[in-house]
């Protein structure tokens, strides 16, 4: 069987996965950069499957919700997150925890190599996603977008058989779409990224001098 035809077959396993599950429309930025919602003075349980940044002791909380194959998250992840991180993570102010939302089953399979590398890894390689979306993200119409993702998980030092095997593995698949259920449900979220700030459902319009701002408002309460 080529990889081709895989691709198709392990896309209808994602389609299979997410059942009634609506695909969610990136809809960008709204004009308020904060997004009401119920019990926002709590923070969010932290699972045993999240992946986190930092200090859990930290003042601020951050759960940013970002989707491989969005171009806005990867333009976070390139020119904004650096800067989050070392200004508020490194230095103990942020404890941060990124959940993949999926906006279609790309992101679906994207997520589940992730989950298949090493902890230590999971951050790096949704980083060479971001930076590599022109060669694999079905945003920029990629072709093959299997032999993208094989592509990159050859980089993350995955075999193109473990590349699949962990496309198709449904547990993770339903894992991961679950997270997007909740973050629909549960805080509204619409469009990604969109991060939770110490249980506050918020986008930042204005980059990182929105963000710092925020941020540096958030210390001062405690």
């Amino acid at each position: 069987m080529s990889r081709k035809y895989l691709l198709v077959g392990l896309i209808v396993v994602a389609l299979g996965v997410l059942g009634a599950a609506a695909w969610y429309v990136f809809l960008g930025a709204p004009s308020e950069s904060a997004i009401p919602q119920a019990n926002q003075t709590q923070t969010v349980a932290i699972t045993a499957g999240d992946h986190t940044m930092g200090s859990p002791k930290a003042p601020i909380q951050i759960v940013e919700y970002a989707a491989p194959q969005c171009p806005h998250c990867a333009h976070f992840d390139m020119t904004e997150f650096p800067l989050l991180k070392q200004n508020f993570i490194d230095t103990g102010k942020v404890y941060y925890v990124l959940r993949i939302y999926p906006l279609g089953p790309a992101d679906v399979a994207a997520g589940a190599m992730a989950h298949c590398l090493p902890p230590g890894q999971f951050f790096d390689f949704l980083d060479l996603l971001w930076r590599n979306q022109q060669k694999w993200d079905p945003e920029y119409r990629v072709p093959d977008v299997h032999a993208g993702l094989v592509d990159m998980g050859r980089i993350a030092g995955m075999s193109a058989d473990k590349v699949d095997s962990c496309i198709a593995n449904q547990a993770v698949s339903q894992e991961i779409t679950q997270i997007g259920q909740e973050a629909v449900q549960k805080y509204g979220i619409n469009s990604v990224p969109t991060f939770i700030v110490n249980g506050e459902v918020r986008q930042f319009p204005g980059g990182w001098d929105e963000m710092q701002t925020y941020l540096n408002g958030q210390l001062k309460k405690h």
